[in-house]
């Protein structure tokens, strides 16, 4: 499997972005389609599933709530807990709108006893240092601590970890997921220790960059 950069993965996104093509649109229904297959594996109807979306202030966050709204409208009880004060305002009226609901106090109880976490805090946005911070490393601490005991499907990469290198600077503060939902291609830190050990399974739906990523030379290569 190839692993490749953020920058990579932004340089190769830029040309379809500048041409209008939906690739929020396209990455979050992958993303909703992952977490339907993820729930009927555990013989959990989508339509009566629990599922606790954490959403972040970038496109991780859309995609996520995108998402979120797609499961709502399946007939999931749908809750958004804010992990930042900027969110994506689009993707959250469709949430909304779809029947999702936000909640705040108990967010990490909540999230522990749900079906399904959607870790949408952060991605390949992140800065040199990926630690969560502030209140969004409070909430996913305790969530952590909590021992969810449903699944944990992370967008993009799980937050807390470098993208490139694979570094984990505040493993407390990263949920481990049963699977992450990457996008274009595989984010290198995605294949690197110490971060695939928070990454469960990868899987990787092209939004439309396989041919560009497939020009560049990719950060990592390791066996599948």
């Amino acid at each position: 499997m190839k692993g490749w950069g953020a920058q990579q993965v932004r340089d190769a996104e830029a040309p379809h972005l500048a041409a209008g093509e939906p690739l929020m649109e396209r990455a979050s229904a992958a993303l909703a389609r992952e977490c339907d297959r993820m729930l009927e594996g555990e013989g959990v109807s989508p339509a009566h599933a629990r599922v606790v979306v954490l959403v972040g202030g970038g496109n991780n966050g859309g995609d996520a709530l995108f998402a979120a709204a797609t499961l709502a409208q399946q007939g999931a009880r749908v809750e958004l807990v804010r992990a930042s004060s900027r969110v994506h305002e689009e993707g959250l009226a469709a949430a909304l709108a779809a029947g999702a609901t936000v909640v705040s106090g108990g967010a990490a109880k909540l999230a522990a006893s749900a079906d399904l976490i959607v870790d949408g805090i952060l991605g390949t946005g992140t800065s040199a240092d990926p630690r969560l911070r502030g209140d969004a490393r409070e909430l996913v601490a305790a969530i952590a601590a909590a021992k969810p005991s449903g699944l944990v499907v992370a967008v993009d990469i799980p937050s807390g970890i470098h993208p490139d290198s694979g570094e984990v600077p505040d493993p407390a503060a990263v949920l481990r997921a049963d699977v992450t939902v990457t996008f274009g291609g595989a984010k290198a830190g995605l294949l690197l220790p110490p971060a695939r050990d928070f990454a469960g399974e990868v899987r990787v739906y092209d939004i439309g960059l396989a041919a560009d990523l497939e020009k560049l030379t990719p950060l990592v290569e390791v066996d599948a």
